[in-house]
């Protein structure tokens, strides 16, 4: 079992909140990912996880064992909580071949040589770097350096697998294939990973349940298509996809419909039945649709081609910057007419 129970963590550096009050749980076998901008806190949070930082504040159970506790000063070192880490920089040894860098973690837990041997070549084979278990790291490509890094993961069978950023430093193309070795080493391992990013595409690509980050709070944690589809409130609607935030004004309930005045005109909207109020909504561009009779006029200011459609940069009459989808190709300086269709309607407070 590797669920991770979060209670009131809290971090501080010389007097400089760098989390707070961060409660929340994993559970066992999840992917959850850390998702904000530089500085929000998330990297911290993985490496008091991963035992590297001691919380001021907090307690954090794995797997039902008391793993760090500020209050009584408990602090689990990293080397008796199984759980792997994989770094940005894939930290392995330069003089050790791949097969070295694999079996070490074994070596030094006194495994038989016998075991050694077969759980290496077991996490060799999983990866995909049989055929490169003699080279050196410096004979290996970015991709399968991060390879060895998962192997010598796996070849220890962790409860929990730590990620930090671990495709930072891979180019587009290889990026994406590796989001398919990790989807496939998380189902083949039923290990809980916890993964950090600032990048959304990765996120949304391989998490079951994501943790916005800012200021050292988790602003929203949810699965990739509610985050998208019913952000809480305007950082995360602004910072999970493309689309605007607006103020609604005039909101009013009519029959089973919520509708309300955005940008001049009045639309439905949905929002969560909980919230007695909503104050701002997120416009996607797939709320909005370009017809002639639409009541929103706009005028296009950037095309961007995404193979097969492409993406508008509009301005409203107000001066709202507005996106839009559209297989058709208009002009910079076109003139459009926009309908929006049920936005995604919250409340900052």
């Amino acid at each position: 079992m590797a669920d991770i129970d979060l209670s009131s963590v809290g971090k501080t550096f010389a007097g400089t909140p760098a989390l707070q009050d961060i409660t929340t749980r994993f559970e066992d076998g999840e992917f959850i990912a850390l998702l904000g901008p530089s500085g929000c806190g998330k990297t911290t949070l993985l490496r008091i996880l991963a035992g590297f930082e001691l919380p001021t504040r907090g307690q954090i159970r794995i797997g039902g064992r008391d793993m760090a506790n500020a209050d009584t000063g408990v602090m689990m070192p990293p080397e008796e909580r199984n759980i792997g880490f994989v770094f940005q920089s894939y930290a392995l040894w330069p003089h050790m071949s791949v097969r070295r860098n694999v079996s070490y973690p074994l070596e030094i837990r006194r495994f038989s040589k016998a075991d050694i041997a077969t759980q290496t070549d077991a996490a060799l084979a999983a990866t995909g770097l049989g055929d490169y278990a003699d080279r050196m790291p410096s004979d290996l490509s970015g991709g399968q350096r991060q390879r060895v890094a998962l192997a010598r993961c796996l070849v220890s069978d962790p409860c929990a697998v730590l990620l930090d950023e671990p495709l930072a430093n891979l180019d587009v193309a290889l990026r994406a294939s590796m989001q398919g070795v990790f989807a496939d080493f998380h189902k083949r391992t039923g290990a809980t990973m916890v993964y950090v990013t600032h990048d959304q595409a990765e996120a949304m690509a391989m998490a079951d349940r994501i943790a916005v980050m800012d200021q050292g709070r988790i602003q929203q944690f949810d699965t990739p298509q509610t985050l998208y589809e019913r952000p809480k409130n305007r950082f995360v609607a602004e910072f999970v996809g493309r689309g605007a935030v607006v103020p609604v004004h005039g909101v009013a309930r009519r029959g089973e419909e919520l509708r309300a005045q955005i940008l001049g005109t009045e639309v439905a909207v949905q929002t969560d039945p909980e919230k007695s109020r909503v104050s701002h909504v997120c416009l996607r561009p797939e709320n909005l649709s370009i017809a002639e009779t639409g009541n929103l006029r706009a005028k296009v200011a950037r095309v961007t081609y995404l193979g097969g459609k492409y993406l508008l940069e509009t301005v409203s009459e107000c001066g709202t910057r507005l996106l839009a989808e559209t297989r058709a190709k208009f002009d910079v300086g076109a003139q459009l007419g926009l309908t929006i269709t049920t936005p995604w309607a919250f409340s900052e407070d």
